[in-house]
């Protein structure tokens, strides 16, 4: 009772406990949610939009981008790096001869060439060998040569500190913003290592190849970065805009950071520092093509025309694999490929700084929806309802970033609306705490009624047990038949009957049934039930169909707790061993036959008693042989828990019953007491979940 009383007390608070803190506590979290930058919990929001990409990638409509991988199969044909320019420049011939769009050089060049000619002549001694390569072109040039007849674009790495190789000057090209440059919060360098100013000035474009690193694992690159005060694009855009022919990138900035940059017909939207969720597909190899086989000429000829090719160092020890936000450990140039192709297809990435306002109107929207339902429910339907909220956000940014692109940060949103749901849930808790000394007064007034009680039910118990006929008492003197039974109620009282009496000096009534639901209810009902069966059997006519149709029809009349009754009952001939039974949604009896075996006979074929008062039962008939008992039992039997909940079973009840001596030798009562011992040795300490009956009807034939 003290249970119940409290699950009262959580399910059915006053509608207004609580509210105020967890409205007050609403406000501050949606303040917090409110915040720019990552929010208040950066690490688990970036572990949701990881696992956006990880179970919805990006799906590739398009294949523009061709990596040019100096791989280990070139290093091992070609020597290791650094090749010679004159090798470099080979592979650019090679390429360009395919007509791309724009070949981008994921490759730094700060150094002159130390194989080439020049360089080899300086180290020797003055004569006609030093002279002669002093004559020959230095594959810088040859280089530069190759490059001024391609469109190519040159990488550079930003540095935050001045390192050899490092310079504050980089040659770019225009990009066009309304602001002053040094204002706008990009991604800066005071530095950057890039390739010779002969080949930047060979070259149609240069862009950075950095990206952002948030704990090792890329998820933003920036489109726009600036050297000293400098504006300088990615290698991405710079790669976009020489494959368009456009003179300049146009950037869309004002105070509060830039909006988009754009190149030709391509608007793409960034972050207010200029950088873009890389939206990454599944790792796809064929975006990948050996330089050997370019250099091998074994490319199909028209595999690189009117694409944008970048050639990048992807053998072991050369290059920087990088972990992206699928757990995919790739090139780091596979990252700038990546974002050329969603360009490409418009799969954007973006998370508007008006999207930080809609979660915050969504948790609002929620937690208002939970402080008005939440104390006008039970937990049980409470604790469902918030599980289903918390579904539907997850669901709902899952589907925002798959038909939209939009990064929807539902863990801060459900944090957040959880941490309302505490408070609130707090607070019914501690309205229950209150409410529980009560408790504790009614449940002292409630023992002292129980214990009146308890004597009640002990009185009623004794007077329900008194009602049941005693087998020894009722048959003296009889040969023909043997008959003994057995009721355990569960409680003080039970729900359970079983009754027999001499319909004639022949014929002899049985039955058994189960009364639905337990305690004082059940018992009278069985009381109730008994008395009426009897009754209608001795007034007759003594067919065993009137009889069963009978009773349910005076037990539905006379029913107002809307109970009702699984029986079976049957009419034994003791002169032929003919029996007729009939089964109201019962248990099938068995049938022990004289050679041990144990038949189930026809299982029930109406429903329980009260349960269609126009329902006709039919009539079973068997034939039994001198020494074959009838056993029938209720659930109580085969339903019996031990302590760790395993049932007693009908199939170890067949068991015992077959492993009895012959029917002959073994008495009703010994078959009884057999199986009453067998049930409490299963049920061990257990409290008994269900009352125990049983009746065993044996016919013993005419002398």
């Amino acid at each position: 009772m003290l249970l119940r009383l409290q699950t009262q007390a959580l399910g059915g608070v006053r509608a207004g406990q609580g509210r105020p803190l967890a409205l007050v506590l609403a406000c501050l979290l949606a303040l917090a949610l409110a915040v720019g930058g990552d929010g208040p919990l950066p690490s688990l929001r970036l572990a949701l939009f990881n696992a956006y990409q990880l179970h919805l990638p990006r799906q590739r409509a398009s294949g523009p981008v061709q990596i040019i991988a100096i791989d280990e199969a070139s290093l091992k044909e070609f020597g290791q790096w650094p090749w010679p320019r004159t090798r470099l420049t080979e592979l650019i011939e090679h390429i360009n001869a395919q007509q791309p769009l724009a070949i981008g050089l994921d490759i730094l060049m700060p150094e002159p060439d130390t194989t080439s000619p020049e360089a080899l002549a300086s180290r020797l001694s003055p004569g006609p060998l030093r002279d002669s390569l002093a004559a020959l072109p230095a594959y810088d040039d040859v280089l530069a040569a190759a490059m001024r007849r391609a469109p190519v674009v040159l990488g550079a790495a930003g540095f935050a500190h001045p390192e050899p190789g490092t310079s504050d000057a980089l040659r770019v090209w225009p990009v066009h913003v309304k602001v002053s440059p040094s204002s706008l919060p990009v991604m800066r360098f005071p530095q950057a290592m890039s390739s010779l100013p002969l080949l930047q000035a060979a070259a149609r474009g240069q862009g950075l190849l950095s990206v952002n690193l948030e704990k090792g694992i890329v998820r933003r690159a920036p489109l726009l970065g600036a050297v000293g005060d400098t504006l300088v694009p990615a290698l991405s855009m710079e790669l976009l805009r020489v494959a368009t022919g456009s003179s300049a990138l146009e950037v869309d900035a004002d105070a509060d950071g830039v909006r988009s940059v754009s190149v030709g017909d391509l608007h793409v939207p960034t972050s207010p520092d200029g950088a873009v969720w890389v939206n990454f597909s599944a790792p796809a190899m064929d975006r990948y093509v050996s330089a050997l086989d370019v250099m091998r000429g074994r490319l199909d000829p028209s595999a690189l025309q009117n694409k944008i090719v970048i050639v990048a160092m992807t053998g072991l020890g050369l290059t920087d694999y990088k972990t992206n936000a699928r757990g995919d450990f790739m090139p780091g140039v596979d990252t700038h490929a990546q974002m050329i192709e969603s360009f490409f297809d418009g799969a954007f990435l973006r998370r508007p700084p008006a999207m930080r306002w809609i979660e915050v109107a969504v948790f609002g929207a929620c937690s208002l929806l939970l402080v008005w339902l939440l104390p006008k429910l039970r937990m049980l339907v409470a604790v469902p309802l918030g599980c289903a909220i918390v579904a539907g956000l997850f669901g709902g940014g899952a589907l925002l970033f798959a038909r939209a692109g939009l990064l929807f940060d539902a863990a801060a949103v459900s944090c957040a609306f959880g941490m309302v749901g505490l408070s609130l849930l707090t607070s019914m808790l501690t309205a229950a705490v209150r409410d529980r000394k009560q408790s504790e007064r009614a449940l002292q007034v409630a023992r002292v009624s129980a214990a009146k009680t308890a004597g009640e039910l002990g009185a009623a118990r004794r007077i329900q047990m008194a009602t049941l006929p005693q087998a020894a008492l009722s048959f003296p003197g009889e040969t023909r038949f043997a008959l003994e039974a057995l009721l355990e109620p569960a409680r003080e009282v039970g729900g359970d009957l079983y009754d027999f009496f001499m319909l004639d000096r022949d014929r002899v009534f049985f039955m058994v049934g189960d009364v639905s639901g337990k305690g004082l209810p059940a018992s009278l009902f069985m009381v109730v039930a008994k008395a009426l069966s009897k009754s209608i059997a001795l007034r007759g006519p003594w067919e065993m169909a009137a009889i069963m149709n009978g009773a349910n029809r005076e037990l539905t009349r006379e029913n107002p707790e809307m109970l009702f009754v699984t029986s079976v009952a049957g009419i034994l001939d003791a002169v032929s061993g003919q029996v007729f039974l009939c089964n109201a949604g019962h248990d099938a009896p068995r049938r022990l036959t004289v050679d041990g075996r144990v038949e189930h006979l026809q299982a029930a074929d109406g429903p329980p008693l009260c349960v269609m008062d126009d329902f006709e039962y039919p009539v079973q008939h068997y034939q039994l042989r001198a020494g074959e008992c009838l056993c029938l039992t209720t659930d109580g039997i085969n339903e019996a828990m031990d302590e760790a909940g395993n049932l007693y079973g009908n199939e170890r009840l067949d068991r015992l019953l077959a492993a009895l001596p012959a029917t002959a030798a073994a008495t009703p009562a010994a078959v009884v007491q057999a199986v009453r011992d067998d049930v409490r040795l299963h049920v061990g300490k257990a409290e008994p979940s269900d009352d125990l009956t049983l009746l065993v009807l044996r016919w013993d034939g005419v002398a």
